[in-house]
């Protein structure tokens, strides 16, 4: 395949990408012949997978808005992926115009992508890094000299846990990440479960260890983990389409299954 203009030159444009199969679902652009492979047999094993990366989507821009209503003005977008419409930046803007947003990706393509699109837009950053190395994280940050982590700050960890499994420790990623941060910072979180049933889990499982960034489910009592120090916001701990839902969306009943878990959490 032909490497097209937009991919950086170090891409490994035969291995798959979870940022870039979720482009696929979310009806992107920036994705490659072997994403799409991904993305299409994920689909047969798991036929809703397209609703929920639109409905992760949603939760996000929900999240945002309520946050922004809530005075949030920082927001620190960890696994930020490829843009698309609604981004955090836009969404935190229609309530305050000088909401500050640093986008967070380890993907090559999600980062060379989102600078070219951010270009000139002097309240907004994007680092090329890894959760699993919070100090890069925080030091890069505080070098951009963008958000000030002394002041409350919301850290948005939308459908990437599930691409971090527990033996690089993402409960300690993220009690660094937001050890300074003061009272009434926030977390978001969207934590994939368990599915239908052991044989399409192990089929998704065995797709995604294609890519850099296997899937690793975890259960109601695991997700709330990753909100210690801080206290759920109604309604909890909920059924991604149930968080907060739009009274002009619709939610198909067929998906309410317990598949992806979403909470936004305040510190105490």
């Amino acid at each position: 395949m032909t490497q097209p203009d937009w991919a950086p030159d170090d891409i490994d444009i035969d291995r798959p990408s979870a940022s870039r199969i979720y482009d696929v679902w979310l009806g992107g652009s920036h994705n490659f012949e072997v994403d799409r492979e991904i993305a299409r047999k994920t689909e047969l094993a798991w036929p809703d997978a397209v609703r929920y990366a639109r409905a992760n989507r949603a939760f996000l821009g929900r999240a945002v808005r309520f946050l922004a209503a809530q005075g949030i003005r920082q927001f620190l977008d960890i696994g930020s992926g490829i843009p698309t419409a609604n981004n955090v930046h836009e969404v935190a803007r229609r309530v305050d115009p000088q909401a500050r947003v640093v986008y967070v990706d380890i993907d090559p393509v999600a980062v060379a992508h989102s600078r070219a699109i951010l270009a000139g837009d002097d309240r907004t950053a994007v680092i090329q890094a890894d959760l699993r190395q919070p100090r890069d994280i925080l030091e890069q940050v505080r070098d951009g000299g963008l958000l000030d982590l002394t002041q409350p700050t919301a850290l948005l960890l939308v459908a990437l846990l599930h691409f971090v499994p527990d033996s690089d420790d993402p409960h300690g990623a993220i009690a660094r990440l937001t050890g300074g941060m003061p009272s009434g910072s926030c977390l978001v979180v969207t934590q994939g479960a368990h599915g239908a049933s052991d044989e399409s889990d192990e089929e998704i499982r065995e797709l995604y260890r294609r890519t850099p960034t296997p899937l690793t489910a975890r259960d109601r009592a695991e997700t709330e983990r990753f909100f210690t120090g801080f206290e759920l916001v109604d309604p909890g701990l909920v059924n991604l389409p149930d968080w907060r839902p739009d009274p002009i969306e619709t939610v198909d009943d067929r998906y309410r299954g317990a598949l992806v878990y979403a909470g936004v959490g305040r510190k105490r």
